[in-house]
Order: structure tokens, then sequence, then C-alpha cells
């Protein structure tokens, strides 16, 4: 890696194409020629609209799986971007484009880890695997969850698995994510009865009827967190009632919010608190939820272990690990007995009008992912 930057050269190739989610737009196909030539068995995963790519080299126990997406979100107005959003862009240090951050660099990150790796250790123990998917920043559906159903199908249990999700804050490697916090989402309908805003009397404004209600359910203290999690929250994100004309009153609101919550409750707790909550308002009203993710955590171990030192010798710097943020496909691997870490770039930028990543941090970044393969996978046994 000394002399040239072999991460920078892949990141600019996935990243000129526009793989917005769900589709792939040929990065795993990009992904795959180069894995082929290190010797991995190659197995396609498609499903529905979602391409997935399940990549294997050596045997049996202990699954070490290095972990991504290739889809990123739409580039938003590219009237805004310095430069086209899927031509990616060197200025100043820094690499701009559409998934630089989130997670494409990752990705070249990990390919040029694993040459560095085989390079040194072709008879490697155990299994090292990718576990790529377009379905990352969409639904989530038809991605990592359909990969793992399979893989489970196999009777095979993944030991280990570093996400390269953005998870850096100022420094590459100052945060590694050791869990995530379930994700809750909620359609609440509030019933009422339309009418004239002239004769009130006549009407029933459920804007009015569930202010106390609502005003009341933003308020809620659900908990102070724990020592691994940050404290749940209820964010609302979208109201919406009314024709659209000034003299009618509304005859339904909804509402739709996200509870973030830690181990200290459960799905069914919190429905059953909302819920509780709306009956004691008399409200009229019907809620759907969704279950986008339940909260896991990595116990401190081998990987947590393996991972800080890694970061601290290639960077000179213990990482913190944090359960915050927003969810990642780490919640799909988690609860099959795996050890989940997820490191990445830093994530300032993501999901933003000129997304970016230092180009210096490219290659630390590889370094770090190849000495945690090599601490859990090397010496050669032949």
């Amino acid at each position: 890696m000394a002399d040239a930057n072999p991460i920078l050269d892949l990141a600019l190739a996935l990243m000129e194409r526009p793989s917005v989610t769900p589709e792939d737009a040929g990065c795993q196909e990009l992904l795959g020629q180069r894995l082929r030539q290190l010797g991995f068995h190659l197995e396609s995963m498609p499903a529905g609209e979602v391409d997935n790519l399940w990549a294997t080299h050596g045997e049996g126990a202990p699954y070490l799986v290095l972990a991504g997406h290739t889809d990123v979100v739409p580039p938003g107005p590219e009237q805004d971007w310095d430069s086209p959003p899927f031509e990616p862009s060197l200025r100043n240090g820094l690499l701009y484009g559409r998934g630089a951050a989130d997670m494409k660099s990752s990705l070249a990150a990990m390919v040029v880890a694993s040459e560095e790796f085989l390079a040194r250790h072709p008879k490697h123990r155990g299994t090292l695997a990718f576990l790529v998917t377009s379905d990352e920043e969409g639904p989530a559906v038809q991605g990592t969850r359909h990969v793992i159903a399979e893989l489970a199908k196999r009777g095979i249990q993944l030991d280990y698995c570093v996400v390269g999700e953005p998870s850096s804050s100022l420094v590459i490697g100052d945060t590694v994510r050791v869990g995530r916090r379930g994700s809750l989402n909620a359609t609440l309908r509030i019933r009422g009865q339309q009418g004239h805003v002239a004769y009130p009397d006549q009407a029933e404004n459920p804007v009015h009827n569930s202010a106390a209600a609502l005003c009341e359910l933003t308020a809620m203290v659900w908990d102070a967190g724990n020592e691994s999690f940050p404290p749940t929250s209820l964010q609302i994100s979208n109201i919406r009632a009314g024709t659209g004309a000034t003299n009618v009153i509304p005859g339904e609101l909804t509402i739709e919010f996200n509870v973030r919550f830690n181990t200290e409750q459960t799905v069914e707790g919190i429905q059953q608190r909302i819920t509780e909550l709306l009956d004691q308002h008399q409200q009229n009203y019907q809620l759907d939820w969704e279950v986008s993710g339940l909260p896991f955590l990595t116990p401190a171990g081998m990987l947590r272990e393996i991972t800080a030192h890694a970061v601290a010798d290639i960077t000179g710097r213990r990482p913190e690990e944090s359960t915050s943020g927003g969810t990642s496909d780490g919640r799909f691997i988690a609860p099959t007995g795996c050890e989940v870490v997820e490191l990445g770039p830093v994530n300032e930028s993501i999901h933003k009008i000129n997304e970016h990543v230092q180009v210096d941090d490219l290659i630390p970044l590889a370094r770090i992912y190849q000495t945690i393969v090599e601490r859990l996978l090397g010496p050669d046994n032949g």
C-alpha cells in the first residue's frame, strides 16, 4: 500500500456507478471480479429487485464476515453539488461524491485489506467472507436479512462481523459502534368529523382534540439509558391534516413518529404505554406499528478487544465504543449470536450534499481492517 492508493482507485470505480437504492449498478460485479481473483467462492443471492453477494475464502470456523452495502441514498438536486454526485472528484485532499463515506470507501478498503491479508496468509484459519447488499438504504427486507435467513437454513453460524458503516466522528477510528438502539415506527390516525370552520359545534377537530395527548406523548421520559446505551427517545417526524382549504375542519389527523429504544425497553412495553396514554385521553384512533430493528449489543470480548487494539496500533488512539446513531444491517446479523462491530470513515457528510471522505483516511482504514482479519484468522495452518 505504500507507493499508491489502491483503495482510492477502487472507491472511484464504485462511486462512478449510480447505485441509488435498490440498484447495485454493477458494483457487486466489480467487487466480485476482485474477490474471484483472490480465490473467493462467489454466490449471488438476489431477492426481488435487490442484489446480494455472498463470497467466502477458506472453510469452517471461525467465520469472519466483512459486511457492507453498495446502494446509496438519492443525491438530491444535482445543481446543489459542487461536482456531479456520480462523477467522483478530488479536491483539497477530499474525495467527493455520493457513497464516498456511506459506504463505498469502506468496501474498497475491505477488498484491499483482504488482498493484503491473503498475500501473507493464503492458508489462513477458518473462513473469510463478504456479505454485500444493495438494500441497506431502502426497506432492508430483501438484503442482509434475506442472506442471513438463507445462511441459517444451511446451518452456517457466523462468529465475527465487521460492518463498514461510517462510524467515526471526527477522525478515522475515533468511534466504533458495538451495538445499536432498536427502532420502532408508528403511524397514528386520530379521527374527528370534518366540517366548516364557522360551525365548530357541528364538527370535531382531531387536531384540537389530540393536542394534550401529543404534548404528553412528546414529554414522556422513558428511561435514563444505561452503561451501554443512551436514553430511549420518541420523535414525531410527520403530521398531516386538512384538505388544503383554510375553511375546512379536518376529519382526520395523521402523525408519524419513531421510538429509538435501548435494552431497558421492549416493543410490547412501548406499545402498551402509548396506547394507554391515548385511551386515557379518550382518543378515537388507529395505531399501526413497524419494528425496523431491535437493540443489540456485542458484549466485551474477542472482537471488541481486537478491534480496539487494531485501531490503536494504526492510529495511535484507542476508540470510543458507542451504541449511538441510526440503525444498520448489524441488527440482522447480531441476533444469530455473531459478535458485531461497525467501523468506517468519518460520518459528518453522510446523506448530505457534497458527501466526502479524507483521502488520507483510506489506507489507515484498510490497515485496520487487515489487522483485525489477521488477528482473528491468522497465522497460516500450512
